[in-house]
Protein backbone atom coordinates (compact mmCIF):
# COMPACT_ATOMS: atom_id res chain seq x y z
CA UNK A 1 0.00 0.00 0.00
CA UNK A 2 1.12 3.18 -1.23
CA UNK A 3 2.19 5.93 1.90
CA UNK A 4 0.18 8.80 2.67
CA UNK A 5 0.55 11.68 1.00
CA UNK A 6 -1.06 15.08 2.74
CA UNK A 7 -2.54 18.19 1.61
CA UNK A 8 -3.05 21.61 3.47
CA UNK A 9 -6.16 23.06 3.28
CA UNK A 10 -7.05 25.51 5.79
CA UNK A 11 -6.39 27.02 9.70
CA UNK A 12 -6.56 24.62 12.11
CA UNK A 13 -6.14 24.40 16.56
CA UNK A 14 -4.68 21.51 16.41
CA UNK A 15 -2.82 18.79 13.63
CA UNK A 16 -1.86 15.14 14.23
CA UNK A 17 0.59 13.11 12.34
CA UNK A 18 0.86 9.60 13.28
CA UNK A 19 4.48 7.44 12.57
CA UNK A 20 6.78 10.51 12.23
CA UNK A 21 9.59 8.11 11.75
CA UNK A 22 8.77 7.69 8.47
CA UNK A 23 10.02 10.91 7.16
CA UNK A 24 13.07 9.01 6.87
CA UNK A 25 11.57 6.43 4.29
CA UNK A 26 13.41 6.58 1.13
CA UNK A 27 10.87 6.47 -1.38
CA UNK A 28 7.88 8.83 0.14
CA UNK A 29 9.18 10.46 3.28
CA UNK A 30 9.03 13.89 1.78
CA UNK A 31 5.58 13.65 2.37
CA UNK A 32 6.12 13.24 6.58
CA UNK A 33 8.81 16.12 6.21
CA UNK A 34 6.25 18.11 3.38
CA UNK A 35 3.40 17.61 6.42
CA UNK A 36 5.70 18.96 9.69
CA UNK A 37 6.65 21.78 7.83
CA UNK A 38 3.74 23.07 5.95
CA UNK A 39 0.63 21.94 8.02
CA UNK A 40 -1.48 24.85 8.97
CA UNK A 41 -2.21 24.75 12.78
CA UNK A 42 -1.61 26.50 16.03
CA UNK A 43 -0.50 23.27 17.36
CA UNK A 44 0.75 20.04 15.51
CA UNK A 45 0.85 17.00 17.60
CA UNK A 46 3.26 14.08 16.05
CA UNK A 47 3.41 10.24 17.21
CA UNK A 48 6.36 8.26 16.55
CA UNK A 49 9.40 6.62 17.83
CA UNK A 50 11.78 8.05 20.41
CA UNK A 51 14.62 8.53 18.28
CA UNK A 52 13.20 10.63 16.17
CA UNK A 53 13.12 13.62 18.73
CA UNK A 54 16.44 15.05 18.18
CA UNK A 55 16.12 15.57 14.62
CA UNK A 56 12.70 17.08 15.19
CA UNK A 57 13.78 19.39 17.99
CA UNK A 58 16.61 20.37 15.10
CA UNK A 59 14.15 21.17 12.48
CA UNK A 60 11.49 23.19 14.61
CA UNK A 61 15.28 25.48 15.62
CA UNK A 62 15.07 25.97 12.18
CA UNK A 63 12.04 27.36 11.74
CA UNK A 64 11.85 29.17 15.58
CA UNK A 65 9.37 27.02 16.51
CA UNK A 66 9.59 24.97 20.19
CA UNK A 67 8.97 21.37 20.78
CA UNK A 68 7.97 19.76 23.56
CA UNK A 69 8.37 15.79 24.22
CA UNK A 70 6.28 13.36 25.90
CA UNK A 71 7.30 9.78 26.58
CA UNK A 72 4.84 6.97 26.97
CA UNK A 73 6.29 3.67 28.31
CA UNK A 74 4.37 0.21 27.69
CA UNK A 75 2.07 -0.96 30.29
CA UNK A 76 2.00 -4.37 30.02
CA UNK A 77 5.07 -7.13 30.18
CA UNK A 78 6.25 -8.42 26.51
CA UNK A 79 8.15 -11.82 26.34
CA UNK A 80 10.20 -13.59 24.07
CA UNK A 81 9.90 -17.24 24.13
CA UNK A 82 12.18 -19.73 24.22
CA UNK A 83 11.45 -21.60 21.50
CA UNK A 84 10.70 -21.16 18.44
CA UNK A 85 7.04 -22.59 17.24
CA UNK A 86 8.64 -25.04 14.80
CA UNK A 87 5.18 -26.36 13.00
CA UNK A 88 1.48 -24.84 12.80
CA UNK A 89 0.32 -27.76 14.84
CA UNK A 90 1.11 -25.69 17.65
CA UNK A 91 -0.58 -22.85 16.86
CA UNK A 92 -2.48 -21.32 19.85
CA UNK A 93 -5.69 -19.47 20.10
CA UNK A 94 -4.47 -15.36 19.90
CA UNK A 95 -1.61 -16.06 17.90
CA UNK A 96 -0.64 -14.36 14.99
CA UNK A 97 1.83 -15.29 12.31
CA UNK A 98 3.41 -12.58 10.55
CA UNK A 99 4.73 -13.20 7.00
CA UNK A 100 6.31 -10.76 4.48
CA UNK A 101 5.17 -12.07 1.44
CA UNK A 102 1.38 -12.96 -0.14
CA UNK A 103 2.85 -15.96 -1.13
CA UNK A 104 3.40 -16.82 2.28
CA UNK A 105 0.37 -15.49 3.83
CA UNK A 106 -1.62 -18.21 1.20
CA UNK A 107 0.75 -20.73 2.18
CA UNK A 108 -0.19 -20.40 5.99
CA UNK A 109 -3.75 -19.95 6.05
CA UNK A 110 -4.48 -22.60 3.66
CA UNK A 111 -2.51 -24.77 6.26
CA UNK A 112 -4.06 -23.80 9.10
CA UNK A 113 -7.71 -24.43 8.03
CA UNK A 114 -6.88 -27.39 7.03
CA UNK A 115 -5.85 -28.35 10.50
CA UNK A 116 -9.46 -27.15 10.95
CA UNK A 117 -8.44 -23.66 12.27
CA UNK A 118 -10.28 -20.63 11.85
CA UNK A 119 -8.12 -18.09 10.10
CA UNK A 120 -8.10 -14.41 9.66
CA UNK A 121 -6.09 -12.54 7.14
CA UNK A 122 -4.67 -8.85 7.18
CA UNK A 123 -2.26 -7.27 4.30
CA UNK A 124 -1.15 -3.90 3.26
CA UNK A 125 -3.45 -4.56 -0.21
CA UNK A 126 -6.88 -4.72 1.12
CA UNK A 127 -9.55 -2.24 1.75
CA UNK A 128 -9.82 -0.62 5.29
CA UNK A 129 -12.98 -1.92 5.66
CA UNK A 130 -12.01 -5.11 4.77
CA UNK A 131 -8.89 -5.04 7.14
CA UNK A 132 -11.34 -3.62 9.85
CA UNK A 133 -13.80 -6.86 9.76
CA UNK A 134 -11.03 -8.78 9.77
CA UNK A 135 -9.85 -7.78 12.87
CA UNK A 136 -13.59 -7.62 14.38
CA UNK A 137 -13.31 -10.92 13.73
CA UNK A 138 -10.34 -12.00 15.33
CA UNK A 139 -11.14 -9.47 18.27
CA UNK A 140 -14.31 -11.23 18.64
CA UNK A 141 -14.06 -13.40 22.17
CA UNK A 142 -17.55 -15.27 21.14
CA UNK A 143 -16.07 -15.56 17.19
CA UNK A 144 -14.95 -19.27 16.49
CA UNK A 145 -11.53 -17.57 14.97
CA UNK A 146 -8.73 -17.66 16.98
CA UNK A 147 -5.79 -17.15 15.17
CA UNK A 148 -4.82 -14.39 12.84
CA UNK A 149 -1.93 -14.49 9.56
CA UNK A 150 -1.00 -11.03 8.50
CA UNK A 151 1.92 -9.04 7.10
CA UNK A 152 3.45 -5.90 8.72
CA UNK A 153 0.58 -3.98 7.87
CA UNK A 154 -0.88 -4.93 11.46
CA UNK A 155 2.03 -2.66 12.73
CA UNK A 156 0.38 0.98 11.82
CA UNK A 157 -3.16 1.89 12.96
CA UNK A 158 -5.43 -1.64 14.07
CA UNK A 159 -5.65 -2.48 17.55
CA UNK A 160 -5.91 -6.03 17.90
CA UNK A 161 -6.07 -8.67 20.77
CA UNK A 162 -3.04 -10.68 20.21
CA UNK A 163 -1.67 -13.05 22.79
CA UNK A 164 1.80 -14.27 20.73
CA UNK A 165 3.33 -12.67 17.54
CA UNK A 166 5.58 -15.54 15.35
CA UNK A 167 7.34 -14.40 13.01
CA UNK A 168 7.07 -16.50 10.38
CA UNK A 169 10.59 -15.30 8.63
CA UNK A 170 12.76 -12.16 9.29
CA UNK A 171 13.66 -11.50 5.87
CA UNK A 172 11.66 -9.26 4.06
CA UNK A 173 12.19 -7.43 0.59
CA UNK A 174 12.50 -3.65 0.91
CA UNK A 175 14.04 -0.76 -1.50
CA UNK A 176 16.87 1.00 -1.09
CA UNK A 177 18.12 4.12 -1.47
CA UNK A 178 18.44 3.69 -4.92
CA UNK A 179 15.30 2.12 -5.92
CA UNK A 180 16.35 -1.71 -6.03
CA UNK A 181 14.74 -4.29 -4.37
CA UNK A 182 16.73 -6.10 -1.74
CA UNK A 183 16.07 -8.59 0.59
CA UNK A 184 17.06 -8.16 4.29
CA UNK A 185 16.65 -8.70 7.99
CA UNK A 186 13.78 -6.50 9.16
CA UNK A 187 15.38 -3.26 10.97
CA UNK A 188 15.31 -3.00 14.58
CA UNK A 189 12.53 -0.66 14.49
CA UNK A 190 10.30 -3.00 12.65
CA UNK A 191 10.98 -6.14 14.81
CA UNK A 192 9.77 -3.48 17.62
CA UNK A 193 7.09 -2.41 15.99
CA UNK A 194 5.86 -5.48 14.90
CA UNK A 195 6.21 -7.66 18.20
CA UNK A 196 4.80 -4.54 20.10
CA UNK A 197 1.39 -5.82 18.64
CA UNK A 198 1.13 -8.74 21.28
CA UNK A 199 -0.14 -7.95 24.70
CA UNK A 200 -1.53 -4.17 24.61
CA UNK A 201 -3.38 -2.99 26.94
CA UNK A 202 -6.59 -2.88 27.10
CA UNK A 203 -7.03 -6.60 25.12
CA UNK A 204 -8.20 -9.74 26.88
CA UNK A 205 -4.38 -10.66 26.80
CA UNK A 206 -2.53 -9.15 30.53
CA UNK A 207 0.79 -10.12 28.94
CA UNK A 208 2.26 -10.46 24.76
CA UNK A 209 5.02 -13.01 23.96
CA UNK A 210 6.81 -13.14 20.98
CA UNK A 211 8.88 -15.99 18.83
CA UNK A 212 9.94 -17.05 15.32
CA UNK A 213 8.43 -19.92 13.30
CA UNK A 214 12.13 -21.63 12.64
CA UNK A 215 14.16 -21.94 15.47
CA UNK A 216 17.06 -20.88 13.61
CA UNK A 217 15.28 -17.19 13.86
CA UNK A 218 14.90 -17.09 17.61
CA UNK A 219 18.63 -15.68 18.11
CA UNK A 220 18.40 -13.06 15.80
CA UNK A 221 14.84 -12.15 16.75
CA UNK A 222 16.25 -11.53 20.49
CA UNK A 223 18.95 -9.78 19.34
CA UNK A 224 16.77 -7.38 17.34
CA UNK A 225 14.37 -6.70 20.31
CA UNK A 226 17.39 -6.11 23.10
CA UNK A 227 18.23 -2.96 20.60
CA UNK A 228 17.76 0.36 20.07
CA UNK A 229 16.60 1.59 16.67
CA UNK A 230 19.14 3.99 15.33
CA UNK A 231 18.15 8.01 16.25
CA UNK A 232 16.63 9.38 12.84
CA UNK A 233 19.24 12.00 11.31
CA UNK A 234 18.01 13.04 8.10
CA UNK A 235 14.65 13.97 7.07
CA UNK A 236 12.93 13.37 3.44
CA UNK A 237 12.83 15.99 0.76
CA UNK A 238 11.45 15.92 -3.08
CA UNK A 239 11.55 18.51 -5.77
CA UNK A 240 8.75 20.77 -5.06
CA UNK A 241 6.83 22.05 -8.43
CA UNK A 242 8.29 25.25 -8.47
CA UNK A 243 11.41 24.25 -8.18
CA UNK A 244 10.92 21.66 -11.32
CA UNK A 245 9.11 25.51 -13.37
CA UNK A 246 12.16 27.36 -12.89
CA UNK A 247 14.41 24.08 -14.54
CA UNK A 248 11.91 24.05 -17.13
CA UNK A 249 11.97 27.62 -18.17
CA UNK A 250 15.90 27.48 -18.78
CA UNK A 251 15.86 23.94 -20.35
CA UNK A 252 12.23 23.83 -21.81
CA UNK A 253 13.01 20.73 -24.49
CA UNK A 254 13.67 18.26 -21.36
CA UNK A 255 11.27 16.03 -19.86
CA UNK A 256 9.90 15.76 -16.37
CA UNK A 257 12.59 12.57 -16.37
CA UNK A 258 15.01 14.53 -17.65
CA UNK A 259 14.48 17.94 -15.24
CA UNK A 260 14.39 15.29 -12.27
CA UNK A 261 17.45 13.57 -13.16
CA UNK A 262 19.32 17.17 -13.06
CA UNK A 263 18.03 18.83 -10.04
CA UNK A 264 19.06 15.72 -8.23
CA UNK A 265 22.08 15.91 -9.77
CA UNK A 266 22.76 19.59 -9.10
CA UNK A 267 21.29 20.67 -6.17
CA UNK A 268 22.91 20.93 -2.84
CA UNK A 269 21.09 19.14 0.43
CA UNK A 270 21.45 20.70 4.00
CA UNK A 271 22.93 16.82 4.67
CA UNK A 272 22.57 17.91 8.08
CA UNK A 273 18.92 17.38 8.47
CA UNK A 274 17.76 16.65 5.21
CA UNK A 275 18.03 14.27 2.24
CA UNK A 276 16.74 13.56 -1.41
CA UNK A 277 14.01 11.42 -1.45
CA UNK A 278 14.74 8.36 -4.35
CA UNK A 279 12.77 9.28 -7.33
CA UNK A 280 12.82 6.46 -9.38
CA UNK A 281 8.86 5.47 -8.83
CA UNK A 282 8.63 9.89 -9.54
CA UNK A 283 10.22 9.02 -12.87
CA UNK A 284 8.82 5.71 -13.71
CA UNK A 285 5.26 7.69 -13.89
CA UNK A 286 6.75 10.66 -15.94
CA UNK A 287 8.14 8.42 -18.64
CA UNK A 288 4.89 6.15 -18.29
CA UNK A 289 3.17 9.80 -19.56
CA UNK A 290 5.54 11.57 -21.54
CA UNK A 291 3.75 11.46 -24.68
CA UNK A 292 0.75 12.09 -23.47
CA UNK A 293 0.66 16.56 -23.86
CA UNK A 294 0.13 17.86 -20.13
CA UNK A 295 1.48 21.33 -18.65
CA UNK A 296 4.29 20.91 -16.52
CA UNK A 297 2.64 21.63 -13.65
CA UNK A 298 -0.52 18.76 -14.20
CA UNK A 299 2.26 16.32 -15.31
CA UNK A 300 4.01 16.89 -12.17
CA UNK A 301 1.00 16.39 -10.37
CA UNK A 302 0.48 13.17 -12.22
CA UNK A 303 3.57 12.13 -11.30
CA UNK A 304 3.30 12.19 -7.41
CA UNK A 305 0.30 9.77 -7.38
CA UNK A 306 0.95 7.24 -4.62
CA UNK A 307 0.57 4.05 -6.69
CA UNK A 308 1.92 0.98 -7.11
CA UNK A 309 4.00 0.64 -10.40
CA UNK A 310 3.60 -3.50 -10.14
CA UNK A 311 0.13 -3.68 -10.93
CA UNK A 312 -0.51 -3.40 -14.51
CA UNK A 313 -3.76 -2.33 -14.14
CA UNK A 314 -3.65 0.49 -11.73
CA UNK A 315 -0.82 1.44 -14.37
CA UNK A 316 -3.36 1.33 -17.06
CA UNK A 317 -5.73 3.65 -15.80
CA UNK A 318 -3.58 5.90 -14.27
CA UNK A 319 -2.01 6.15 -18.43
CA UNK A 320 -6.37 6.46 -19.24
CA UNK A 321 -7.07 8.79 -16.25
CA UNK A 322 -3.73 11.35 -18.01
CA UNK A 323 -5.34 10.93 -21.67
CA UNK A 324 -8.52 12.27 -20.15
CA UNK A 325 -6.65 15.17 -18.36
CA UNK A 326 -4.64 15.77 -21.70
CA UNK A 327 -8.07 16.31 -23.60
CA UNK A 328 -10.11 18.23 -20.44
CA UNK A 329 -12.62 15.87 -20.53
CA UNK A 330 -14.41 15.04 -17.21
CA UNK A 331 -13.96 11.37 -15.57
CA UNK A 332 -17.42 10.83 -14.47
CA UNK A 333 -18.85 7.78 -12.98
CA UNK A 334 -19.71 6.07 -15.99
CA UNK A 335 -16.94 6.57 -17.21
CA UNK A 336 -14.91 5.04 -14.47
CA UNK A 337 -17.56 1.80 -14.11
CA UNK A 338 -16.79 1.06 -17.79
CA UNK A 339 -13.15 0.64 -17.14
CA UNK A 340 -13.71 -1.10 -13.87
CA UNK A 341 -15.74 -3.83 -14.86
CA UNK A 342 -18.98 -2.70 -12.88
CA UNK A 343 -21.37 -3.65 -11.43
CA UNK A 344 -18.68 -6.06 -9.11
CA UNK A 345 -19.14 -9.82 -8.65
CA UNK A 346 -17.32 -12.32 -5.91
CA UNK A 347 -14.51 -13.40 -6.88
CA UNK A 348 -14.18 -17.19 -7.79
CA UNK A 349 -9.99 -17.38 -7.29
CA UNK A 350 -6.87 -15.85 -5.71
CA UNK A 351 -6.54 -14.22 -9.13
CA UNK A 352 -10.08 -12.59 -9.69
CA UNK A 353 -9.53 -11.27 -5.59
CA UNK A 354 -5.84 -9.34 -6.43
CA UNK A 355 -7.95 -7.98 -9.46
CA UNK A 356 -10.68 -6.47 -7.25
CA UNK A 357 -7.71 -5.10 -4.98
CA UNK A 358 -6.08 -3.40 -7.79
CA UNK A 359 -9.72 -1.98 -8.84
CA UNK A 360 -9.80 -0.42 -5.12
CA UNK A 361 -6.49 0.93 -5.56
CA UNK A 362 -7.89 2.24 -8.40
CA UNK A 363 -10.90 3.96 -7.05
CA UNK A 364 -8.46 5.45 -4.44
CA UNK A 365 -6.21 6.72 -7.09
CA UNK A 366 -9.27 8.97 -8.81
CA UNK A 367 -10.38 10.31 -4.94
CA UNK A 368 -6.66 11.18 -4.73
CA UNK A 369 -7.14 13.07 -7.86
CA UNK A 370 -10.35 14.64 -6.90
CA UNK A 371 -8.37 16.66 -4.38
CA UNK A 372 -6.56 18.18 -6.96
CA UNK A 373 -9.03 18.48 -10.20
CA UNK A 374 -12.56 18.64 -8.76
CA UNK A 375 -13.86 19.50 -12.10
CA UNK A 376 -12.25 16.38 -14.20
CA UNK A 377 -12.75 14.14 -11.34
CA UNK A 378 -16.43 15.26 -10.41
CA UNK A 379 -18.07 12.42 -9.19
CA UNK A 380 -15.88 11.19 -5.64
CA UNK A 381 -19.16 10.82 -4.14
CA UNK A 382 -20.56 8.05 -6.18
CA UNK A 383 -16.95 6.73 -6.45
CA UNK A 384 -16.76 6.20 -2.32
CA UNK A 385 -19.91 4.72 -2.28
CA UNK A 386 -18.99 2.21 -4.86
CA UNK A 387 -15.58 2.00 -2.93
CA UNK A 388 -17.61 0.77 -0.40
CA UNK A 389 -19.53 -1.91 -2.25
CA UNK A 390 -16.20 -2.87 -3.70
CA UNK A 391 -15.01 -2.78 0.42
CA UNK A 392 -18.08 -5.85 1.16
CA UNK A 393 -16.90 -8.18 -1.94
CA UNK A 394 -13.48 -8.20 -1.18
CA UNK A 395 -14.81 -8.69 2.55
CA UNK A 396 -16.40 -11.91 1.86
CA UNK A 397 -13.64 -13.13 -1.12
CA UNK A 398 -11.05 -12.97 1.90
CA UNK A 399 -13.61 -14.88 4.18
CA UNK A 400 -13.34 -17.41 2.52
CA UNK A 401 -9.40 -17.10 0.98
CA UNK A 402 -8.98 -21.11 1.64
CA UNK A 403 -11.74 -21.77 -1.06
CA UNK A 404 -10.16 -19.00 -3.57
CA UNK A 405 -6.80 -20.78 -3.09
CA UNK A 406 -8.84 -24.73 -4.10
CA UNK A 407 -10.09 -22.48 -7.08
CA UNK A 408 -7.45 -20.93 -7.99
CA UNK A 409 -5.45 -24.06 -8.97
CA UNK A 410 -8.19 -25.81 -11.05
CA UNK A 411 -8.99 -22.46 -13.09
CA UNK A 412 -8.33 -19.26 -14.32
CA UNK A 413 -9.78 -15.86 -13.93
CA UNK A 414 -10.77 -14.01 -16.60
CA UNK A 415 -10.43 -10.62 -14.89
CA UNK A 416 -7.25 -10.23 -14.50
CA UNK A 417 -5.04 -8.53 -16.86
CA UNK A 418 -2.13 -10.75 -17.82
CA UNK A 419 1.28 -8.78 -16.39
CA UNK A 420 3.41 -10.26 -18.85
CA UNK A 421 1.12 -9.35 -21.57
CA UNK A 422 1.32 -5.83 -19.66
CA UNK A 423 5.30 -5.54 -19.84
CA UNK A 424 5.86 -6.85 -23.48
CA UNK A 425 3.49 -3.76 -24.46
CA UNK A 426 5.14 -1.89 -22.24
CA UNK A 427 8.63 -2.73 -23.54
CA UNK A 428 7.04 -3.10 -27.51
CA UNK A 429 5.42 1.02 -26.72
CA UNK A 430 9.21 2.42 -25.59
CA UNK A 431 10.88 0.45 -28.73
CA UNK A 432 8.23 2.07 -31.30
CA UNK A 433 9.13 5.50 -29.54
CA UNK A 434 12.47 5.27 -29.76
CA UNK A 435 14.25 6.79 -31.90
CA UNK A 436 16.22 4.54 -34.91
CA UNK A 437 19.08 4.97 -36.99
CA UNK A 438 19.02 4.49 -40.54
CA UNK A 439 20.40 1.62 -40.78
CA UNK A 440 19.05 -0.21 -37.89
CA UNK A 441 18.48 -4.64 -38.70
CA UNK A 442 14.59 -4.91 -39.73
CA UNK A 443 12.99 -7.89 -40.65
CA UNK A 444 9.74 -9.84 -39.38
CA UNK A 445 11.52 -11.48 -36.98
CA UNK A 446 13.21 -8.98 -35.20
CA UNK A 447 10.28 -6.62 -34.93
CA UNK A 448 8.16 -9.87 -33.24
CA UNK A 449 11.33 -10.62 -31.28
CA UNK A 450 11.29 -6.80 -30.40
CA UNK A 451 7.16 -6.60 -29.97
CA UNK A 452 7.37 -9.83 -27.36
CA UNK A 453 10.06 -8.37 -25.10
CA UNK A 454 12.33 -11.03 -25.85
CA UNK A 455 14.88 -8.75 -27.48
CA UNK A 456 15.47 -4.92 -26.67
CA UNK A 457 16.35 -2.00 -28.81
CA UNK A 458 20.04 -2.05 -26.72
CA UNK A 459 20.40 -6.13 -28.03
CA UNK A 460 19.66 -5.12 -31.24
CA UNK A 461 22.52 -2.81 -31.36
CA UNK A 462 24.84 -5.02 -30.07
CA UNK A 463 23.76 -7.80 -32.82
CA UNK A 464 23.81 -4.80 -35.13
CA UNK A 465 28.19 -3.83 -33.98
CA UNK A 466 28.79 -7.55 -34.03
CA UNK A 467 27.51 -8.05 -37.26
CA UNK A 468 29.17 -5.05 -38.81
CA UNK A 469 32.57 -5.85 -37.25
CA UNK A 470 32.39 -9.23 -38.87
CA UNK A 471 34.06 -12.84 -37.88
CA UNK A 472 37.28 -11.31 -36.51
CA UNK A 473 35.38 -10.47 -33.25
CA UNK A 474 36.22 -12.81 -31.17
CA UNK A 475 33.48 -14.64 -29.39
CA UNK A 476 35.12 -15.68 -26.55
CA UNK A 477 33.79 -14.42 -23.02
CA UNK A 478 33.47 -15.01 -19.19
CA UNK A 479 30.35 -14.87 -19.11
CA UNK A 480 29.81 -18.00 -17.70
CA UNK A 481 5.59 -1.73 21.12
CA UNK A 482 8.24 -2.77 23.55
CA UNK A 483 9.64 0.04 22.49
CA UNK A 484 8.37 3.37 23.61
CA UNK A 485 6.07 5.62 21.94
CA UNK A 486 6.86 8.58 21.91
CA UNK A 487 4.73 12.20 21.49
CA UNK A 488 5.94 15.60 20.27
CA UNK A 489 3.82 18.84 20.64
CA UNK A 490 5.24 21.87 17.93
CA UNK A 491 4.06 25.31 19.03
CA UNK A 492 3.69 28.13 16.61
CA UNK A 493 6.05 31.21 18.60
CA UNK A 494 3.77 33.94 18.77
Amino acid sequence: MPLCDFLFLHLDEVAVIDEIQLLRDPQRGWAWTRAFLGLIAEEIHVCGEAGCAELLQKICATTGESLEIRHYKRLTELSVEDRALGTLENVLPGDCIVCFSKNDIYAVSREIEARGKEVAVIYGGLPPGTKLAQAAKFNDINNSCKVMVATDAIGMGLNLSIRRIIFYSLIKPTMNEKGEKEMDTISVSAALQIAGRAGRYGTQWEEGFVTTFKAEDLSTLKNLLRSIPDPLTQAGLHPTADQIELYAYHLPNSTLSNLMDIFVSLSTVDDSLYFMCNTEDFKFLAEMIQHVPLPLRGRYVFCCAPINKRMPFVCSMFLKFARQYSRNEPMTFDWLMSHCGWPFVLPRTILDLVHLEAVFDVMDLYLWFSYRFMDLFPDARAVRDAQKELDDIIQQGVFQITKLLKNSETATSNNTPDEDSFEINQKRHHYLRAPRSGNAIRGRLTERLLAQGLLTPAMLQELKREWNEGPSRSTDSDDDDPKPKSRFRKRKNK
